[in-house]
Order: C-alpha cells, then sequence, then structure tokens
C-alpha cells in the first residue's frame, strides 16, 4: 500500500486493514479540501524559496487539474493507497516525477489531515447556516402570515391561554437565531489554520505560516503548533455542539408536528402525498416525516458525547483515535442537512386549521384574559383571580374569544423584523 509514512517495510495485512478502515471511503470528502491546501503551501514554499519558480508553476498546474476532477465527484483513491494524501502525491509524482516528492516539505500529515478537516467543517457549516437560514425564512414568512389565527397554548400538556400560530411558528424562528449563535462561535473555532504546525512541533524550515492562512481564507492561525495539534477534536467537538443545540429545536418542531397533526387536535395537516398509510387502516395518514426528523435529531443531539468519549483520555500530540471522529461527524452533517431540507420542504405544504377555538374544550383558554380585564377595571387581581375561578367551578364562566396583547414578542407584537436582525447579524460570521 502507498503511504507517505514507509520506510521500506510493510505492516502485517490484518494490522493494516484494521488501522485504515474505511478512512479511504470517508477521505473522498477531503480530497478538494486536501489539494487546496496543497495548494497554499506550494506558494507558501516558493515564497521561502523551498520550491523554485518553475517546479511551484508545475506543481500549481497540476494541482488545480487534480481539483477539477475533484470537484466534479470522479476523485478516486486507487487500490493499495492508504487515504487522500498518499493519493494526490502519488498522482503529482506520476506526472511530475521528482518535482511531485517535493510538496510535502515543512509539512506532515498530521497538519495535512487538519487544514482538510478544518476546510472540510468550514464549507459544511457555511451549507448548514444557509439550510437553516432557508428554514427560519418560512417560519418567519408563516408567522406573519397566520399572525392572526388563535391557537391554545399548553402548560404540563393541559389548556393554558391563548396562543397562535404566528407566535408558535415565529418562536421556532427565533429559537434557531439563538442556535445559530452557539454555531457561530464553533465556525469561529473551525476557522483557524493548523497548516505549518507540521507533527505538533513546527519545523526548522523558515515557513511562512501567514502566507497560508491567506491564501486559504481563514480568520486567523492557531498560532501555537502544539494548540493546532490540540484543536484535532476539539474543532470536531464544537462544531457538534453547534450541530446539536439545531437539532434539539428541530426535535421539538417536528414533536409539535407529530402532535398537533394528531386529529385528537387537528391544528395542522399535511397533503396525502407527504405522509405515509397503514397496512390494514385505509384511513391513516402517519406523520413519519417529522418522526423520523425527531429520532434523526435525537441521534444528532448525542454526536458531542460521542465525539467527546473517544478523545476525552488523551494526552497532547496526536494519536490514532482521532481518525474515528470522521466516522461519526461525516455522517452526522449530511443527516443535519437532510434533516433540515425536509423540515424546511414540509412546511412549504403546511396546512392551518383556522377554526380551533370552535370546539368547545377549549372555552376555559380565555379565564386569565377575564381576570386581566376585571384588573384593568380596578378589581384587585386576586379578587378577579377568585371571581373567575368561581364562575369555572359553577359552570357559569363565559368569555369573549378576543386576545389584546401589544407587548414586544406577544401575540400581537410577534417583532418579526428584529429577531430578522438578530439572524442576520449572525450569519455575517458564515460569509469569511
Amino acid at each position: 500500500m502507498n503511504k507517505l509514512w514507509s520506510k521500506g517495510s510493510e505492516p502485517h495485512q490484518f494490522v493494516e486493514q484494521f488501522t485504515v478502515g474505511n478512512d479511504r471511503e470517508l477521505d473522498l470528502q477531503l480530497a478538494k479540501h486536501d489539494v487546496r491546501g496543497s495548494l497554499a503551501h506550494v506558494q507558501m514554499l516558493q515564497s521561502i524559496g523551498l520550491l523554485s519558480k518553475d517546479e511551484a508553476e508545475q506543481l500549481l498546474v497540476a494541482l488545480q487539474e487534480i481539483l477539477k476532477i475533484a470537484e466534479n465527484g470522479d476523485f478516486t483513491i486507487e487500490d493499495g493507497v492508504e487515504d487522500v494524501h498518499s493519493q494526490v502525491e502519488l498522482m503529482l509524482t506520476r506526472k511530475l516525477g521528482e518535482t511531485g516528492k517535493k510538496i510535502h516539505s515543512g509539512r506532515s500529515r498530521n497538519d495535512q489531515v487538519l487544514v482538510d478537516l478544518k476546510l472540510f467543517m468550514r464549507e459544511e457549516m457555511q451549507q448548514i447556516s444557509q439550510l437553516v437560514l432557508q428554514l427560519f425564512q418560512r417560519l418567519q414568512s408563516l408567522s406573519e402570515k397566520h399572525k392572526d389565527v388563535l391557537m391554545p397554548g399548553y402548560t404540563h400538556f393541559q389548556i393554558a391561554m391563548p396562543s397562535s400560530f404566528g407566535l408558535w411558528f415565529g418562536a421556532y424562528a427565533e429559537a434557531f437565531a439563538d442556535d445559530m449563535q452557539l454555531f457561530s462561535g464553533a465556525y469561529k473555532i473551525v476557522n483557524q489554520n493548523p497548516l505549518g504546525s507540521a507533527a505538533g512541533y513546527g519545523s526548522s524550515f523558515p515557513l511562512n505560516r501567514t502566507t497560508t492562512t491567506e491564501l486559504l481564507g481563514f480568520d486567523t492561525m492557531h498560532y501555537n503548533v502544539i494548540a493546532a495539534q490540540m484543536s484535532r477534536g476539539k474543532a470536531e467537538y464544537a462544531m457538534a455542539c453547534g450541530m446539536s443545540a439545531i437539532a434539539s429545536t428541530l426535535n421539538k418542531l417536528a414533536s409539535d408536528c407529530c402532535i398537533f397533526s394528531n386529529q385528537n387536535y387537528g391544528f395542522i395537516s399535511f397533503p396525502e402525498e407527504l405522509t405515509t398509510g397503514s397496512s390494514i387502516m385505509p384511513h391513516k395518514k402517519n406523520p413519519d416525516v417529522f418522526e423520523l426528523v425527531r429520532g434523526k435529531s435525537n441521534r444528532l443531539q448525542n454526536l458531542p458525547t460521542e465525539l467527546s468519549m473517544i478523545t476525552t483520555n488523551l494526552p497532547h500530540g496526536y494519536h490514532r483515535d482521532y481518525q474515528l471522529m470522521k466516522d461519526c461527524l461525516f455522517p452526522a452533517i449530511n443527516t443535519l442537512k437532510e434533516c433540515l431540507s425536509i423540515a424546511e420542504f414540509m412546511l412549504q405544504h403546511i396546512e392551518i386549521n383556522l377554526h380551533i377555538l370552535d370546539d368547545p374544550k377549549y372555552k376555559y383558554l380565555f379565564t386569565v384574559e377575564e381576570v386581566n380585564r376585571l384588573t384593568l377595571e380596578g378589581m384587585p387581581f386576586r379578587d378577579a383571580y377568585q371571581k373567575v375561578g368561581q364562575q369555572v367551578a359553577d359552570g357559569t364562566f363565559s368569555a369573549t374569544k378576543e386576545v389584546h396583547y401589544t407587548h414586544e414578542g406577544s401575540i400581537g407584537n410577534l417583532c418579526t423584523f428584529a429577531i430578522a436582525e438578530k439572524m442576520q447579524a449572525v450569519m455575517q460570521v458564515f460569509e469569511s
């Protein structure tokens, strides 16, 4: 097997299979990022005199050709080649001979895979942020569209006070805006350049790490080379925590949709083609999409724990344990993106029950409104509370189904624009 670290001897085949695992398959997702890291590294090597102008130009042309292959989805890791790093160097060596071998000067596989992962995570986080934004905008649009449609609010799963669809949709919009605060913090941790830290202790070559930081578009670098290596695992964990926060909100939204589409509630519904049926009950319209989003989101909330347990007892420096994090993180990223996309798609087709409160079981929904009305007329709050409570007890309570909320964030004042500004501010982080 072609390995960057080979010194002539080969490991036992059983050991090799165990240690490589499914890295070759996962590494295909890193291919374009590996090439981009190498493009920056080559330019830096030329700037410090470790590559001639002619050598650098040859390498840059060849790397651009490989990058195009990777971006088209045609990059493969050949049988007998250990990973993406070995494959790229092999392709360069075949094309350029000895010049291809010079690309690894001043670099270790440790900082090479680190920069690949940082570039990969940065791009994936940008994509996730855009999917969250699309869902956020859908929720805000629904919030404004249905801001005057009342629905019951619940505490302890009991009928409580009036709510509205505007309030309900808007709540999830703002919750996602808050999730993105955490996600943006993780993005800042990820968006730092580790290249040049080599195996974790720097290099005696006169590397210019500022050059690669600028070329790769990082906000800054991990300055201390040991800290750069310690960011392996920490960056993934930070991203996972941000993903978990988003998944938590998705989970609650999906759970609400499952409950509210239940016939005993009947608050919302979806077209038949977006639901599933039963093998024996012809009437069934099952909310399988939201059940799966709910379940997948629960799994995603376990991701930080899973990653933490891989790295929790590791001292500083590189350890092969880190390889296992890709097994957890890469599929989780795809799962989150799928859940965000399908949730936004489903909400495009949501149907709202405009007459929920016609059901007599909601007649006590407005008791607080009546207490507040009496209080505004001058009756002490406790007296008003007791009066309405007695009316409920003796069955004489009645009230108009009207609400009078004006304060910020309430039924009559959703602050949709202010919430949009909150999201707009946090989204700027992902533009770098």
